[in-house]
């Protein structure tokens, strides 16, 4: 495993001191877990009510971010690299989890497989699929290297469907009540890429300069959700499947799969992924998946501008995640957050052009801010790194990260 390292450039002595002010306002705004957007699957409402009755009224949040990041590297030897970085972010605990395997072994050598995990109201589901899952769809016999299209999906459907029924065993054997997890996942082969998702975490796939392809998230105010859902006796209420879960597919979550004369796939949450074989293409530059705690803060073109921007000047894909997992952050992510980043042959390679270009955009920004500080100190004000922002916001600044703007920065 590597790790991105960060610059050795010096920080300036005001921006420490914005720095320094700023964390003390926004670790006071976020005390108590009284910060709005993220957010679990789970509703923060139903925690703490469930906590109350114990006594106890613990915050979803943390007073500080836990800023360190998992990042890990690699690459396959048929022309494939990739990259993960992972963040807990204001979360009070970290309950996403991840699969990178870039080449699956023995006939399907030239395969991966890359999964991204999120978990809500507890890690444990997150954790145990991160760990059995790609076993259970291996398991089905259905994956071969003839690479049959109906034959591999129906072979990672059937594998989902176990790995759910196998998790129910284990909850009633151990008597887990709560918790699930949703998971976006892909199958790489060498004529197609396998789009997997069940929930919404979300994958993309950026394709000649543009989004190629991306999964849909399965919420329950969506007409065919919907619907299964009401069926299955259960009601839609604050965009959430009995105002409390904020998804409609996930494993785990058997509160929501007690009707016993219905299969799984007819439950109020299905475990049930869709899949999606996209034809390969000399024109692929890459594939993104990431939790929710992404998608909440980027639009997929945003996204896919912003990575194709950072793989121009950033010397390992770590360092484009890890930049991603900052934008995220910056804009206002209170969720774990984690981002895999799976590039092929045809992405955008390091530029000279693109690092000079950034290079004057820094020091641009750098001599804007430091003028901004020294006017609002000649005002009697007491500068702060928002108050910054805010005028900065309002300034013309050529050449900001396109897809990521000033929060990049």
């Amino acid at each position: 495993m590597r790790t991105a390292k960060k610059g050795s450039m010096e920080m300036p002595a005001f921006v420490r001191q914005l720095v320094k002010e700023t964390e003390k306002r926004v670790s006071s705004f976020f005390k108590g877990g009284r910060g709005g957007g993220g957010g679990g699957e789970l509703a923060e409402a139903e925690q703490a009510g469930r906590a109350e009755e114990d006594g106890i009224i613990p915050s979803p949040y943390l007073e500080r971010p836990v800023l360190d990041k998992q990042l890990e590297e690699g690459c396959a030897s048929w022309g494939l690299t990739y990259a993960l970085g992972s963040m807990q972010g204001w979360r009070a605990h970290m309950e996403d989890f991840h699969n990178c395997f870039p080449q699956l072994g023995g006939e399907l050598s030239d395969w991966a497989f890359f999964a991204v995990y999120d978990g809500h109201a507890g890690s444990m589901v997150a954790q145990h699929c991160s760990q059995n899952l790609l076993e259970h769809i291996m398991g089905t016999g259905k994956i071969h290297a003839d690479d049959e299209v109906e034959q591999v999906c129906e072979g990672i459907r059937e594998g989902f469907l176990l790995m759910d029924k196998h998790l129910h065993t284990m909850a009633c054997r151990e008597g887990w009540e709560r918790g699930g997890t949703t998971v976006v996942a892909m199958v790489i082969t060498p004529r197609h890429i396998y789009f997997v998702n069940c929930g919404d975490s979300r994958a993309v796939l950026s394709r000649g300069g543009r989004v190629g392809f991306s999964t849909e998230d399965h919420k329950p105010f969506s007409p065919g959700e919907r619907e299964r859902i009401e069926s299955a006796g259960g009601s839609v209420m604050l965009q959430r499947v009995n105002g409390s879960l904020a998804v409609s597919r996930a494993l785990g979550d058997f509160s929501y799969k007690a009707v016993q004369w219905r299969p799984a796939t007819e439950q109020m949450v299905s475990p049930e992924p869709e899949v999606t074989a996209v034809e390969r293409s000399p024109a692929d530059e890459f594939l993104v998946l990431a939790c929710d705690g992404v998608w909440d803060m980027v639009s997929n073109e945003e996204l896919c501008a912003f990575v194709r921007s950072r793989l121009r000047i950033c010397t390992s894909l770590g360092e484009v995640c890890s930049q991603v997992i900052d934008l995220c952050l910056y804009k206002g992510s209170l969720d774990n957050i984690s981002v895999i980043l799976v590039c092929f042959p045809g992405a955008p390679q390091l530029s000279p052009e693109a690092l000079h270009q950034e290079a004057a955009l820094e020091d641009l920004l750098q001599s804007k801010v430091a003028e901004i500080f020294k006017e609002l100190c000649a005002r009697g004000d007491e500068p702060d790194l928002l108050a910054v922002l805010t005028v900065l916001a309002s300034t013309v600044i050529p050449g900001l990260p396109p897809g990521g703007g000033l929060q990049s920065k």
